[in-house]
């Protein structure tokens, strides 16, 4: 991706946060999705958004990342490119992201890959056309953990897969979000929701975990060592760190993948990006210099966040290779 950011936004930070707040998301109308619930194995549901649907078209999926859903700035921008290519395009949510709470005692997290098979392979079941799939952040973290995991099988499910400025190496990053103007602005954000979504699960689920303690929570450390990594099986978060990473696995995928990563990334330290030697032939590394954190924003004022969604689909539909059916 050659990417170059406009000059009035100078820095990652800036980059992330222009994109998410303020830049345009899309140059068409507003997507109008519709929204499927669909039961779990587990007694819980997902909720599911289709921005449309047809047998024969082929189908564009994006897992959300850390806290986001349909409405995030990226998935409006990503239903604009389906739109304009004429895909299908879906945008499942992740336990509790979608609105309404949960009702397992679990939530989610980056390393989420056996919720990715089952969602996937619902989504495959019920649409014959081709699929192929990214996820953003923590999405695309536990969608590279999928496609590591299920080696050639995966090819049976999607023809292609990416993710976007995902924290590969999950240490890294829960690090670098806890540090400095990191933790001030980023990591409040996060915990402004994380923190009452958990209090309602211990509602649901009495005694869950220590309320107290997490109610004194900082950072994203000390709540993924009270409520993500136990939950989820995870001795602490450095074990769900560890073991979520997708970074020491990318070498065991074996359909075309795409990892973009910007080099200014705030949450995602270049140095802890994958090299070329770390990742096998599959795997096609994208790291522009510049970006922040899902931000990528272009154009001029006010700019908009629709430069990213159209080179990463247009990735897939040729990694896949669709691209000529997608336009045809």
């Amino acid at each position: 991706m050659n990417y170059t950011s406009p000059f009035w936004l100078p820095g990652g930070h800036l980059q992330t946060i222009w994109a998410a707040l303020y830049a345009r998301r899309g140059h068409g109308p507003r997507p109008q999705f519709r929204r499927e619930r669909w039961d779990t194995p587990d007694g819980d549901f997902i909720d599911v958004d289709w921005l449309q649907d047809a047998p024969g078209q082929t189908l564009l999926v994006l897992f959300h990342g850390l806290e986001g859903s349909s409405e995030s700035q990226y998935a409006q921008a990503f239903a604009g490119f389906a739109r304009q290519q004429g895909l299908a395009y879906a945008v499942p949510h992740f336990r509790g992201c979608s609105g309404e709470l949960n009702r397992a005692p679990r939530a989610y997290h980056s390393g989420d890959w056996q919720e990715i098979d089952w969602i996937l392979r619902q989504l495959r079941s019920r649409h014959p056309g081709p699929i192929v799939a990214l996820g953003i952040s923590l999405g695309g973290n536990a969608l590279l953990r999928w496609a590591a995991e299920l080696g050639d099988a995966a090819a049976s499910v999607v023809s292609a897969v990416a993710s976007v400025c995902s924290p590969l190496d999950l240490a890294a990053g829960g690090h670098a979000i806890g540090r400095g103007f990191n933790r001030q602005v980023y990591t409040r954000m996060f915990l402004r929701s994380m923190k009452p979504k958990a209090l309602a699960k211990w509602h649901q689920h009495p005694g869950l975990f220590d309320r107290e303690a997490l109610l004194r929570t900082r950072d994203l450390y000390e709540f993924d060592n009270l409520f993500t990594a136990p939950l989820h099986g995870f001795k602490s978060t450095d074990d769900y760190w560890a073991r979520a990473s997708a970074k020491p696995h990318l070498h065991r995928i074996r359909i075309p993948a795409l990892a973009l990563n910007a080099r200014n990334d705030p949450f995602v330290p270049a140095g802890s990006l994958p090299r070329p030697g770390e990742v096998g032939q599959w795997v096609t590394l994208w790291q522009p210099a510049q970006g922040g954190h899902v931000g990528f924003p272009a154009g001029r004022w006010p700019g908009h966040v629709c430069s990213m969604p159209e080179a990463v689909g247009t990735w897939l539909l040729q990694a896949a290779g669709l691209k000529e059916q997608a336009h045809g």
